[in-house]
């Protein structure tokens, strides 16, 4: 497996290079790691905009600020008044813990495993490999794993490839780029796609199309 995985990263690096991924630095960091649930970056990057010009992407004023003007800053990046509470929570933690540990951000209501781990890779230069649902796409298109089980898959990636923090940072960031260009949730570019060698889902999709062109 370990082959496979640094095979599926080269093959990603060459095509894409270097990504230089997680936008931002410092807490802001973490606030776009709560920001970016359910939702597109291009709707984080206007909350956290609008963040920057209230001057609030800072622990003091995130302390400070009401819900309903907390909520209004982040609008854009939808379920507004959830990420607004998570956000207080978040900094609740941070005012009183400046180094928290994986368990500590896991207590926190509405930080789970992704959320956490981007935190930790990204800001904390923590070695954990961050897993989304772009990864289980693609690895499961591949042939690497099947479940949708965070904690399992995490293992297989954490196991099979080096623990260095800038490779999971890059492989990680690699693989949404790639999710994003070719590997779409609906209607693929397979054709094009720099994986299609290892892909049992192009393989699948070149034998329905043989089929519908015997038929």
């Amino acid at each position: 497996m370990r082959n496979k995985l640094l095979s599926i990263y080269n093959i990603l690096l060459e095509r894409y290079g270097p990504q230089n991924w997680w936008p931002g630095e410092g807490l802001e960091i973490a606030i776009g790691a709560v920001l970016t649930q359910q939702t597109n970056w291009s709707n984080v990057e206007k909350a956290l905009e609008k963040m920057r010009e209230a001057e609030c992407l800072n622990i003091d004023c995130l302390k400070k600020i009401s819900l309903q003007n907390l909520e209004s800053l982040i609008r854009s990046s939808g379920f507004y008044r959830v990420k607004a509470r998570r956000l207080r929570n978040l900094v609740k933690l941070l005012a009183e813990n400046s180094f928290p540990s994986r368990e500590d951000f896991l207590e926190v209501e509405g930080l789970g495993y992704e959320t956490t781990d981007a935190i930790l890779l990204y800001w904390f230069e923590e070695p954990y490999f961050v897993i989304d649902s772009y990864t289980f796409r693609i690895c499961k298109r591949i042939g690497i794993y099947e479940n949708h089980d965070y904690l399992e898959l995490q293992r297989i990636f954490m196991k099979d490839i080096p623990k260095d923090i800038q490779l999971y940072k890059e492989y990680h960031a690699l693989i949404v780029k790639h999710a994003k260009e070719f590997c779409l949730k609906k209607d693929p570019k397979c054709n094009d796609c720099s994986l299609k060698g290892n892909c049992s889902y192009n393989k699948n999709q070149m034998r329905l199309n043989n089929k519908v062109t015997a038929g």
